[in-house]
């Protein structure tokens, strides 16, 4: 009896052991057990024994609240943020599908054996401890009488606890159905619309581009680019090379750079919300408001640049399905995977180098002449999670388009390289090393195009990798050869060269103003 007690308080008061995906049991009591031990009590006392249908429903609610409880702790620790199943769920369906389609037949069918498997185990461990329990109050009246005490006692504690916030021992710990109540919210307010709140007012999204003078712009969301790339002293020393390459390319072809850091919506996920952002100037911190600012006919920078003249193209390696938001922005056009036509071996779930998205963009796009200049939203997908295995660099940019992209020996032994999922920091690294790499290549291969290149973190990657308690800020690079737009740049918040500081210069929505500030000529306002 005394262990099925135990087995069934730690289900549901486990915690995270950061930044694995382990649990343990700092010592908190349940007040769901102990609501379930005072109606068992009763139960007994005035119908007698439980019915063993009653006994198999609440083992099926044990163990739905273990997984509650599991993927509330894990989620929060390891990305930073608390989990939202209305929009956690289907970007969860799609790295399930996306994870089918890479591993083979067999390793699906073992995951979902083992799936079933660890559910029947669970099932069976609490049904043991409900039968246990439900013997003893039967057997024993003073059973019944302390259960039933103890029961109310640890619920008038936790009431008083959460009304008055004092807090006598024992420490009880926040209850797992709390948490489905709050998902539950979530999605009923989703559906009905009642979550869809009022949204901002668009900002002033006006500029005459005159101080760009024709150049390409390059939106550049590097993902899970974020602050602990500096903050953390391990990753700051080891990209501190190619940070120094990438500085040197930038002042060897003629052009500057500005940093700052900005505070990103979201965490280790939800790009989306960082990409809509910027582009319409609006926070987007949920997919409410990300689904009903997509019905609205906003301002964006796609169409301001559009109605300047410009031709806007979004590269979107990532991008394997329909994607109806491109009817928002109205991009002229969206180079998704199929549109890319990477026939070159695949690199991990996304397959596609972002060396090779960068040079098809620039083949098609930014090398044809006569043409008019080019808007490019780029969202990259080498640096996310679980970053590895990284793509070999190549200098030969022409080679980067052709089926055979790669020489063997540095191929093999970057398709050899593996993620190590409870040390993924090294692995992050890397890829982050790999695109500053292919940037400082490019600029180097490009030194006469006149181009603005704005490189910008989505979100920090999940704590497991940036750290627990990790800041939401990210870093954002402006590359150019106009010393006006850069020098207009500082006075928001900017400062010369690769190295931001902080405070933060404010939200990332703002930084679109900011830029169409920069890229305006003062002497002819919009």
């Amino acid at each position: 009896m005394l262990l099925a007690l135990i087995v069934l308080n730690a289900s549901v008061t486990f915690h995270n052991v950061w930044p694995t995906l382990g649990v343990h049991w700092p010592g908190e009591l349940s007040v769901e057990l102990a609501v379930l031990l005072l109606a068992l009590s009763v139960s007994n006392a005035w119908l007698g024994r439980t019915h063993a249908r009653v006994l198999t429903a609440l083992a099926v609610v044990v163990v739905l609240f273990g997984l509650g409880r599991y993927t509330d702790v894990t989620v929060s620790a390891l990305y930073g943020r608390d989990i939202n199943l209305y929009w956690d769920g289907p970007q969860f369906a799609s790295v399930t599908g996306m994870l089918v389609r890479v591993a083979s037949p067999w390793a699906v069918a073992a995951v979902c054996v083992g799936v079933l498997l660890v559910l029947a185990v669970l099932y069976l461990i609490a049904r043991w401890s409900l039968v246990q329990i439900d013997a003893a109050l039967r057997t024993y009246r003073p059973a019944r009488l302390a259960f039933g005490a103890a029961g109310l006692l640890l619920f008038a504690l936790f009431c008083v606890q959460r009304t008055w916030g004092i807090l006598p021992l024992p420490r009880i710990s926040i209850p797992v159905s709390s948490t489905y109540v709050r998902q539950a919210m979530r999605i009923v307010g989703a559906v009905t619309g009642i979550a869809n709140r009022s949204l901002p007012a668009s900002p002033p999204m006006r500029s005459n581009l005159g101080a760009l003078a024709g150049a390409d712009v390059l939106l550049i969301f590097m993902e899970s680019y974020g602050s602990s790339t500096y903050d953390r002293p391990e990753f700051r020393s080891a990209l501190r090379p190619a940070r120094e390459r990438l500085l040197a390319a930038i002042h060897d072809t003629g052009r500057a750079v500005v940093s700052a850091f900005v505070t990103s919506p979201t965490f280790g996920g939800g790009s989306v919300l960082a990409h809509l952002s910027v582009l319409s100037g609006v926070e987007v911190r949920d997919m409410d408001h990300y689904a009903q600012l997509m019905t609205l006919p906003r301002p964006t920078l796609v169409s301001l640049f559009r109605g300047a003249g410009y031709r806007t193209v979004a590269v979107m390696p990532g991008l394997r399905e329909s994607w109806p938001e491109g009817a928002f922005y109205g991009f002229d056009k969206i180079y998704g995977t199929d549109a890319l036509d990477y026939h070159g071996p695949g690199f991990g779930w996304w397959r596609i180098p972002d060396q090779f998205s960068l040079a098809a963009l620039d083949s098609r796009e930014l090398q044809p002449h006569p043409r008019k200049p080019v808007f490019a939203f780029f969202p990259t997908v080498s640096t996310h999670m679980p970053f590895e295995p990284t793509p070999p660099l190549q200098s030969d940019w022409q080679r980067v388009l052709s089926s055979q992209p790669f020489d063997a020996e540095p191929l093999r032994r970057s398709l050899t390289r593996t993620p190590v999922w409870t040390d993924l920091g090294k692995a992050y690294v890397s890829s982050v090393e790999y695109f500053f790499d292919t940037l400082t290549s490019y600029l180097r291969a490009r030194p006469d195009s006149h181009l603005v290149m704005i490189i910008l973190g989505d979100h920090q990657p999940a704590a497991n990798v940036s750290g627990e308690g990790a800041p939401w800020d990210v870093p954002v690079h402006v590359i150019a050869s106009s010393p006006a737009i850069l020098t207009a740049l500082q006075a928001d918040g900017f400062r010369p060269g690769m190295e931001p500081v902080r405070p933060t210069a404010g939200e990332m929505n703002r930084l679109g103003p900011w830029i169409l500030g920069a890229f305006g000529d003062p002497a002819h306002p919009p």
